[in-house]
């Protein structure tokens, strides 16, 4: 059993503990008397300090041992929180964060001791009560209590509550015959510890360097796969005295208690026996007899673990309620690998599926069978719920990423000196985890960019009548098979006519170019590599590595940005991204011989429009339909398809992207069909049109249309 095994859990949650605790530090910010998010900061710096020292992070451990400390100064109310306070705490947060990328980098925090800050710490917690420093604290712990009393202790003492099976009496005699003392140990985690099974691995360490350990109660195995409470015991043999034992067992961090005494073969044995005759006498029921007849005849290896809560000996009765146990932790980490695999095998079975049912339409054959018919049925049905279970488990809330943009935007607000606040709604809002952990980077170039360019500075403001303290906002939503998030601020706008000189002075468009283009074409110029409206360039933003490269990443992802703009009232950028990146229901098309999918989501209706109805707008075909003024789009001009005569009526499928709506004209449908997206990696990667492609049930490859892109 290796210590480092916890590595992946331990990153995790000390991810889940630095948003914690930078949330908790917002909050405190504006409410310094709050003593909710105060305790809160507590147990979140706490339960970190504890899990780095578990791992073996000793300087992580230290730097927040300190800061935990001025949080217990804190909560006794010697100190005051103030922003001075506030200001430190993010730079350990930022230190902490650090030893934490070291480690995801290098399975090593580092060597930066980062001595600044902890004299900082040191000194805030001396300058309280007139600058008197309290007496050094060796732990941040739960104060403890004051020495149990005998009959107290001896309830602790578990090791005499689980029997011994034959061999295990066995080792414990042969090691009291060859002159070693044997002692019985029962080990009490606190219990808002984390990572149970590490704390227990570290005591065996401990316990180890003064002899072996003979029992296990719960089994090795279980114990190591975080199958107990709060505690576990064992015996063990060794040569040292109890003391020394006991002192290297309570060393481990977040241990609240260790009992434990030698234990002699025949005081043990007699012990036994006297507990199952006190269970024989109390279990007069045959079946509970014949229960603890089997139980001694067949030990099982899982009926050793007796409830950590019992009191009394453990009674064959006990033990099956043990077993029996219900699990409370209902969730599961699981590798991204091991998802992505699991998807791969579901793809597959629904490329299968398909065959089958592409089989199954066919007019001749045994294939007309009834009964065959409905199991082909009955198999779309479970291979969609498959799907749907696989794609649900590969979900996560956007939460993740969004969570640390509202200290971004404070340390931004102090840094540029300019008054702004972070609304965010739909954190809750689910998408692919391959998605969401390359999404973070985008949005957050947009919120700098709001907060640098979009914003205008206090006075501005002031004298324009708005509100002093600009509003940036990042909105998330599910809409069809997208999700949309918006990120906009209430600001300058963006100044067309600057960019559109911008663009004429660098020669990206010339004068002529620029009398014909639309304000939505004059402003998606800011998306061209290398083009940027910076005044100056900054930390922040204008290093000319911008909005392209915002483009780039969110396209990569199967998405599209867009922007809209009104001139001193701001600006609003819209990323849509798709919920998976995967397997989609599609609607089937044909264009000339050819197939094509297009997503379900992106469909709003499709219509059957006379030729004679097609109007013109600025030499735009366009219908009119339900008060709407939809443009239509011609893909066998846009895929280059062989030219033929005009039929009378259009069969038009109506698509929506945002508010935007656009009628794509198609020559048959052929239907609906779950398929699965595969990518055409660098072949077709200059047309933006299409997305991907996928294999139907004949075997034959069908291009995936991405409607966005068209419109």
């Amino acid at each position: 059993m290796d210590v480092s095994q916890y590595l992946e859990v331990f990153i995790d949650e000390s991810d889940e503990h630095l948003q914690t605790l930078s949330d908790c530090i917002m909050v405190l910010e504006k409410e310094p008397e709050n003593m909710d998010t105060i305790n809160e900061i507590f147990r979140a710096a706490h339960s970190l300090k504890g899990m780095a020292g578990t791992m073996g992070f000793k300087r992580m451990q230290h730097l927040t041992h300190d800061m935990e400390n001025v949080f217990q100064e804190v909560r006794s109310e010697k100190i005051k929180v103030n922003s001075a306070m506030i200001d430190l705490l993010f730079k350990c947060l930022d230190a902490i964060e650090g030893y934490l990328n070291n480690i995801k980098a290098s399975s090593d925090e580092g060597t930066e001791d980062n001595e600044l800050i902890i004299k900082e710490l040191n000194d805030f917690i001396s300058g309280s009560e007139g600058g008197s420093a309290p007496e050094p604290k060796k732990e941040a712990a739960p104060v403890a209590e004051s020495a149990p009393a005998e009959n107290e202790t001896d309830g602790k003492k578990k090791y005499f509550e689980f029997e011994l099976d034959d061999s295990e009496k066995t080792k414990i005699k042969e090691a009291e015959e060859n002159g070693l003392h044997v002692y019985g140990m029962t080990v009490y985690i606190q219990k808002e510890c984390l990572l149970k099974a590490a704390r227990a691995f570290l005591v065996f360490k401990a316990v180890e360097e003064f002899g072996q350990i003979l029992v296990y109660n719960p089994s090795s195995q279980d114990i190591e796969d975080e199958r107990f409470d709060c505690d576990f015991s064992f015996y063990l043999a060794s040569e040292e005295s109890l003391d020394k034992i006991l002192e290297a067992a309570k060393a481990v961090s977040e241990i609240e208690d260790v009992v434990g005494e030698e234990v002699k073969y025949a005081a043990l044995a007699e012990k036994q026996e006297k507990a199952e005759e006190e269970a024989a006498a109390a279990t007069t029921a045959p079946a509970a007899k014949t229960a603890t007849a089997e139980k001694a005849a067949t030990p099982a290896p899982a009926a050793k673990a007796s409830a950590p809560a019992a009191k009394a000996p453990a009674t064959s009765n006990n033990k099956k309620q043990a077993v029996a146990k219900p699990v409370t932790n209902r969730t599961v980490r699981v590798d991204i690998e091991k998802l992505d695999a699991l998807m791969n095998q579901v793809s597959e079975l629904i490329i299968a599926k398909n065959s089958l049912v592409s089989f199954s339409s066919t007019e001749s054959g045994d294939f007309q069978n009834q009964t065959f018919h409905d199991q082909i049925e009955y198999l779309e049905r479970i291979t969609t719920n498959l799907h749907e279970s696989v794609m649900k488990v590969r979900m996560v809330p956007i939460e993740s990423v969004v969570a640390k943009f509202p200290r971004m935007i404070r340390d931004l607000s102090r840094k540029l000196n300019k008054n702004m606040e972070l609304f965010m709604s739909g954190e809750e809002t689910e998408l692919d985890r391959t998605v969401v952990d390359q999404i973070g980077d985008p949005l957050q170039h947009l919120l700098r960019n709001s907060a640098d360019h979009g914003l205008e500075d206090n006075e501005t403001r002031r004298a324009l009548g708005k509100p002093e303290v600009g509003s940036i906002f990042l909105k998330a939503f599910q809409e069809g098979n997208n999700v949309i998030i918006e990120v906009g601020d209430d600001g300058a706008g963006i100044d067309v006519d600057a960019v559109r000189n911008k663009a004429i002075e660098r020669g990206v468009i010339t004068e002529e170019q620029a009398e014909s283009m639309s304000q939505k074409e004059i402003v998606n110029l800011l998306f061209l590599p290398s083009f940027s409206m910076a005044k100056k360039i900054t930390d922040i933003s204008g290093r000319g590595v911008g909005l392209d490269v915002v483009k780039s990443n969110i396209e990569a992802l199967g998405g599209d940005v867009e922007v809209k703009t009104q001139l001193g009232e701001g600006t609003t950028f819209t990323v849509r991204l798709p919920l998976t990146l995967a397997i989609i229901q599609a609607l089937m098309v044909e264009i000339r011989d050819e197939k094509y999918a297009i997503a379900l989501g992106s469909i709003v209706t499709i219509e059957d429009i006379p030729v004679k109805d097609i109007k013109y707008v600025e030499a735009q075909e366009v219908i009119s339909l339900r008060e709407m003024v939809i443009p239509l789009i011609r893909l066998d001009e846009i895929l280059d398809s062989e030219p033929r005569e005009e039929p009378e009526n259009l069969t038009v499928v109506i698509v929506k992207k945002g508010d935007n709506h656009a009628g794509l004209v198609v020559d048959n449908l052929i239907g609906q069909q779950e398929i699965v997206i595969k990518s055409l990696g660098k072949y077709i990667n200059s047309n933006k049109i299409i997305s991907g492609a996928t294999i139907l049930g004949d075997g034959e490859v069908a291009l995936i249309l991405d409607a966005n892109a068209l419109m």
